[in-house]
């Protein structure tokens, strides 16, 4: 057995999040969507919100082109980092799917973060009343497929070591392009844009890649489970998925991004 990674903390669940891990070995979140900031194209005097605004990075860029914005996110670490970093821009700890501004926005941006939230319903009724008329929808998140080979090492893992799948524990929504389409349509958006891609990324820190990353973003899979029995999961994951996604010295995650333009009509 891998004996390498030693001497770590339990995983911690979603509902917790590591700013200071996200924004060290994680950074290809935010540095990935520089071209989704185009298609927002945000403009001088308009107001933006950015839901789940993580650390505040695409916040801070969004502001350079002289929009407003206020970032919204969670958790309340990722909310605490991003202030601390961009102490001018204006940061709430406020649940995606419990929005309650009424047109007021002239554009929502979001960023990996819808596939999040299982109840998109609530999230898009939510982004439709906070939009001014005419305003837009820019979004990048996971989609149908994505990360499929990464989930499947994880379940097969967790059953050998005698930890049977439960769908509960998965905190992932991934939905196909009609799906998510057809959400947006019934709510009363018209529906620009809407691609599904697959983009395999490249995670940081060499060897260690894969397991920053399932620390990061998987520790729902292993609540209730000894560290001891974790660490021995994790080596078990790292094997399964070592021959599939580890190459040249670093591990790519089997990435597919649906990215959606929706507008809402007058």
């Amino acid at each position: 057995m891998n004996t390498k990674t030693v001497n770590y903390a339990p995983m911690a669940p979603v509902s917790y999040w590591d700013a200071q891990l996200y924004d060290s070995h994680h950074s290809f979140v935010s540095n990935l969507a520089v071209d989704l900031l185009e298609l927002l194209d945000p403009r001088i005097g308009e107001h933006i919100l950015d839901l789940g605004c993580g650390t505040g990075h695409l916040s801070y860029k969004i502001t350079n082109t002289g929009a407003e914005v206020t970032g919204i996110d969670h958790a309340s670490t990722m909310i605490k980092r991003a202030s601390q970093t961009y102490p001018g821009l204006n940061f709430l700890v406020i649940d995606a799917s419990k929005l309650a501004w009424k047109e007021q926005f002239d554009a929502v941006f979001s960023n990996a973060v819808l596939h999040w939230i299982k109840q998109p319903e609530k999230v898009i009724s939510g982004v439709y009343r906070a939009l001014k008329p005419g305003g837009r929808f820019v979004a990048e998140f996971g989609g149908k497929g994505n990360i499929d080979t990464i989930i499947t090492a994880i379940d097969q893992a967790l059953d050998a070591a005698g930890y049977p799948k439960n769908k509960t524990l998965n905190p992932w929504y991934y939905p196909s392009i009609s799906e998510y389409g057809m959400l947006l349509e019934t709510q009363g958006f018209e529906l620009k844009l809407a691609t599904l891609v697959e983009r395999p990324t490249p995670l940081t820190n060499g060897e260690k890649g894969l397991n920053n990353w399932l620390r990061m973003f998987a520790g729902d899979f292993f609540q209730g489970i000894s560290v001891s029995d974790q660490l021995h999961i994790m080596n078990d994951i790292e094997t399964r998925l070592r021959p599939k996604l580890f190459k040249n010295g670093t591990w790519m995650a089997d990435y597919k991004r649906i990215r959606i333009v929706a507008n809402k009509i007058n």
